[in-house]
């Protein structure tokens, strides 16, 4: 009878072995497939353009506002918004009434003028007589030349018209007349840090693109360097003017300047290993060593085409993992699949 049953508990312990040996084989099994597999590349010191982007809006190189000197009727307005005008072309002519008075007004004292002369020369009149009378002319030419100017307003620049804030035979009031605005070329004006100071040069090339033309470019030079930083924001000023002789380019566009401060040497890595942490603007990446994957936070500069400039968290040589981070941790084991 125990014979019977050590023969039937044996078969039991040798399928227990079995199982137990077959499951040590799959938890072995498992343990090696908890590797994850990625793929790594080099992250390499690389000569980088250093071009920062600012953005601006484009406004006239001159604005005038047309206005007379003295209140008073507007006879006629010749010009509409939009139109073209030369330099010196007559845009609008006040009422000439003064002027008309101030003018019969010169010509009786030129006459009187004249008359005292004459007396003056025989004795009949004193030299001081004449001679208040010479300036009351000179000061009535000067007034009517002044009253001239005021009557005939022509426009100072080449341009175009680009407000109109009266109608034929309104008073004139505090609003400008016209506004006359040369657009070629444009102007922007951008604020560039303290840092780069010393980098900036008139007469240095920058490239623009308006955000109606998409990725056109248009060409500008640095024209104006402000003399002073701002205390509070730590930049200074830099006036770009874009040459606009095909009249592309109006005022108020909304602007992207490109400044080229040069070259320098930085990490640069492809754009996927760089990874936005949830919930957070931070920027990482993961790196290989010795078969496990390490976190680092990361600093990106600027976008190369297909990679980022990495201006702190990495060294040249490091091992970053491109493909697969996204299952990784500190500290997980990897296994590099490149091939």
């Amino acid at each position: 009878m125990k014979k019977n049953f050590l023969s039937g508990l044996l078969p039991c312990i040798c399928t227990g072995l079995l199982l137990s040996c077959s499951g040590g084989e799959k938890k072995q099994e498992e343990t090696v497939s908890e590797k994850v597999k990625v793929k790594t590349t080099v992250a390499k010191m690389e000569q980088v353009e250093r071009i920062a982007t600012y953005t601006a809006t484009v406004k006239a190189d001159v604005v005038n506002k047309i206005t007379p000197a003295l209140p008073g009727r507007i006879e006629k307005i010749y010009v509409e918004i939009g139109d073209r005008v030369q330099k010196g072309q007559l845009l609008a002519k006040m009422d000439g009434s003064t002027l008309k008075q101030q003018t019969i007004q010169l010509a009786n004292l030129e006459r009187d003028y004249a008359r005292n002369q004459e007396l003056l020369a025989v004795g009949g009149i004193a030299q001081q007589t004449v001679d208040g009378m010479k300036a009351q002319i000179d000061a009535l030419k000067t007034a009517i030349n002044n009253l001239d100017d005021n009557t005939e307003l022509r426009s100072p620049v080449a341009g175009t018209i680009t407000a109109r804030n009266y109608d034929n035979g309104d008073m004139f009031g505090q609003l400008p007349i016209l506004t006359v605005e040369q657009i070629n070329p444009v102007k922007a004006i951008i604020n560039i840090s303290e840092t780069y100071f010393t980098k900036v040069k008139l007469g240095m090339d920058v490239e623009i693109k308006l955000d109606v033309y998409g990725d056109e470019i248009f060409a500008g030079k640095a024209t104006l360097i402000y003399p002073t930083v701002d205390a509070a924001s730590h930049t200074f000023g830099v006036e770009v003017t874009i040459n606009n002789s095909a009249l592309k380019v109006r005022p108020g566009m909304y602007a992207r300047v490109y400044v080229n401060f040069g070259t320098v040497e930085s990490i640069v890595v492809p754009d996927r290993a760089v990874i936005k942490q949830s919930g957070a603007n931070d920027k990482y990446v993961f790196t290989v060593e010795s078969g496990v994957a390490r976190y680092h936070k990361v600093e990106p500069g600027q976008r190369i085409g297909e990679h980022f400039e990495i201006i702190s968290g990495l060294n040249d040589g490091d091992i970053v993992v491109t493909d697969g981070q996204t299952r990784l941790i500190d500290g997980s084991e990897v296994e590099t699949v490149n091939n």
